[in-house]
């Protein structure tokens, strides 16, 4: 796969087009702050998937009122296969939205994209491989061999780092689909996931508890929870992004450290299939795998050596062109104290 193909491969995958209109995406932000009939700035924020606990504290920020004590009224829009959050940025449809890893802003910025993150409200990926319970199976390395179901987005993205640090092979590959048939068969099996969904959805199925690896404990370098906002906004409507970060940060401090009811309450209202067990369940993961909160005790926070670090490891592997200029996929300047 060239380096074209593979960013177009994580842009589709991701529900995002990084060719086409997106080269004209500065210009369709409105200079002027669109504003609600009390004179609070509108801001309608796209999430990567529908509502659960890995966008609590967003939630949060709307039920207890952070958002709307800055003058700011956020509506967030549920993403998921059908979703394109490029084009709606593009199309002015929303002003901010959430990109899951590190890869979609950098490929973004590799096609000439005007869109930063400005803020990481993960300092881990939550990207997880589950395999059967199995006490031989300490480490990623020892998944040599093994069968992977990995979607196009994970072949695109995760892949390309695990091939690079472990050494795996493409033959190792196999399809992935949401069905759990085929994983639950092969006692071999190593399946893609997310940390605060998809162990707790085989474990109910499967009636056992699977094997977890969180590849941010192992190295992987991405970011998650990407606040993305195109380079238009950040230059007319610099006092929206900074108080929509703000916001989200205290939303994000009250879901993890106060009561989560607000935030539970609303997300279940506006997805009703997630149940409050899940939630539970979710936020926890998120809690003591130590997710939001960055060593230094800050939410939303980033470093350009983390970038770097990414970026390197990621060109290396043939992701990226190394002339690709990395440090504009991201601004620290509203980060900064």
């Amino acid at each position: 796969m060239d380096r074209r193909s593979l960013i177009a491969g994580l842009a589709g995958a991701a529900g995002l087009t990084a060719i086409g209109g997106l080269t004209a995406l500065s210009a369709c932000q409105p200079r002027s702050e669109p504003t609600d009939r009390y004179g609070r700035t509108r801001v309608r924020f796209a999430i990567d998937g529908a509502a659960e606990a890995a966008h609590g504290g967003f939630y949060q920020a709307v039920a207890n009122g952070a958002y709307s004590r800055r003058d700011l009224t956020v509506e967030i829009i549920q993403g998921g296969s059908s979703v394109d959050v490029a084009q709606l940025l593009s199309s002015g449809q929303v002003e901010l939205a959430l990109g899951s890893s590190a890869f979609i802003p950098m490929s973004l910025t590799a096609e000439g994209a005007p869109v930063s993150v400005v803020a990481a409200f993960f300092q881990k990926d939550p990207q997880v491989l589950v395999t059967h319970p199995n006490p031989s199976l300490a480490t990623i390395a020892d998944l040599a061999g093994r069968p992977f179901m990995l979607s196009e987005a994970s072949v695109a993205r995760v892949w390309v780092w695990l091939k690079a640090r472990y050494g795996f092979t493409d033959d190792q590959l196999r399809p992935y689909t949401s069905d759990l048939t085929g994983f639950l068969a092969d006692p071999r099996a190593v399946q893609q996931g997310s940390l605060t969904a998809d162990p707790y959805v085989i474990a109910a199925q499967a009636g056992v508890e699977p094997r977890v690896f969180l590849l941010a404990d192992e190295g992987y370098p991405s970011y998650g929870n990407l606040l993305l906002a195109p380079d238009g906004l950040i230059r007319d409507n610099r006092s929206v992004v900074a108080r929509f970060i703000e916001a989200s940060v205290e939303g994000w401090h009250a879901y993890l450290d106060d009561d989560p009811a607000p935030a539970e309450t609303l997300i279940k209202r506006v997805n009703p299939r997630m149940t409050q067990e899940q939630l539970s369940w979710a936020r926890e993961q998120l809690i003591t795998h130590e997710v939001v909160v960055s060593p230094g005790g800050r939410i939303g926070d980033m470093s350009a050596a983390r970038w770097q670090a990414f970026f390197q490891v990621t060109s290396e592997a043939g992701a990226y062109d190394p002339g690709v200029d990395w440090r504009s996929a991201f601004t620290l300047d509203f980060l900064r104290s």
